[in-house]
């Protein structure tokens, strides 16, 4: 803050501004700020590239080759198979075989020429000799087979046909009927009854009774009444009166008494009425806060009133 200044309370209304990092640096916008500077400037840290794979130990974590057999025997197979041939040469007693000639080549399709057996006799053209056809006969003969379907035609499978036996429609009725007659005559004597027959109260019922009933009573005949009911005379409506009541109309009879009027208590004793003197009426006021705003703050002293903001 200068001197000559005015105090931060004068300016912004604090006892003291907070400082400020940077003072008298250039504003840059957003856009042409540098974002992380430290990742392209200066020396960066570099790794080492891949390494290809060869006949050497670069490349691998290891600095010396390890073998999976130490000190084994060396085989080699190209060795042993030329020894395997040596020997079979050894075996042989003269030089080895060369064909007089070379092969011969075929004049065409369906040629003979350069092979071993020459044409062959079951491919040519010329029949081959074959037996005398002789028929083996003529075939066993039979009975015509009969005409039917076997459903409704007699005598027409191989079995003979079955006789007729008659069937009588209720012969199980009859022959059931026979058993029980047949077991009623083995009978003697009637059933077998007990004298504890069981019954639903120990005394007999009181309200049994082994009387015949009386004949019922047959309902009176109903009399009809040839000529309809007619009234004397026609209902009569009330028009305000007891006139279709069965009772006449009550007389009138004076009330002794007579409620009188009370005097109500809003009038005075010449008897008007009381009318009270109005009351104080309703302006507009002006708010405390104007009032005191107006009392500190007017024409003559407005200039000595020192602001809050000062801008």
């Amino acid at each position: 803050m200068a001197p000559e200044g005015k105090s931060d309370m004068e300016r912004i209304g604090l006892f003291k501004e907070l400082g400020y990092i940077s003072i008298g640096d250039k504003y840059t916008s957003f856009t042409h700020r540098p974002f992380h500077e430290s990742a392209y400037k200066h020396k960066q840290m570099l790794s080492g590239g891949t390494k290809a794979k060869c006949a050497l130990q670069t490349g691998y974590f290891d600095t010396q080759f390890k073998r999976i057999f130490e000190r084994e025997a060396l085989t080699d197979p190209i060795k042993i198979e030329r020894q395997y041939r040596i020997q079979q040469t050894k075996r042989n007693l003269a030089k080895a075989f060369l064909p007089s000639n070379g092969e011969k080549k075929t004049s065409g399709v369906g040629s003979y020429y350069g092979t071993f057996g020459g044409p062959i006799q079951a491919m040519s053209a010329l029949k081959v000799p074959r037996r005398p056809h002789k028929s083996p006969g003529k075939n066993l003969y039979t009975n015509p087979p009969k005409k039917g379907s076997g459903y409704g035609y007699p005598d027409v499978t191989l079995s003979k046909m079955i006789s007729y036996s008659s069937d009588p429609y209720d012969r199980a009725k009859e022959m059931l009927k026979r058993e029980i007659l047949a077991d009623k005559s083995r009978l003697k004597g009637g059933p077998f009854r007990l004298n504890l027959h069981p019954s639903e109260c120990f005394d007999g019922n009181p309200y049994k009774s082994d009387k015949p009933l009386p004949p019922p009573k047959k309902p009176g005949e109903k009399k009809h009444f040839t000529v309809p009911f007619k009234p004397s005379s026609p209902s009569k409506r009330t028009g305000g009166m007891q006139a279709g009541t069965f009772d006449s109309y009550p007389t009138y009879s004076a009330e002794p008494y007579v409620t009188r009027k009370t005097k109500s208590g809003m009038t005075n004793k010449e008897g008007k009425i009381f009318n009270p003197s109005p009351g104080p009426k309703s302006t507009p006021v002006k708010s405390i806060i104007n009032l005191n705003v107006n009392r500190v703050v007017n024409s003559t002293n407005y200039n000595q009133i020192p602001s809050v903001m000062a801008y």
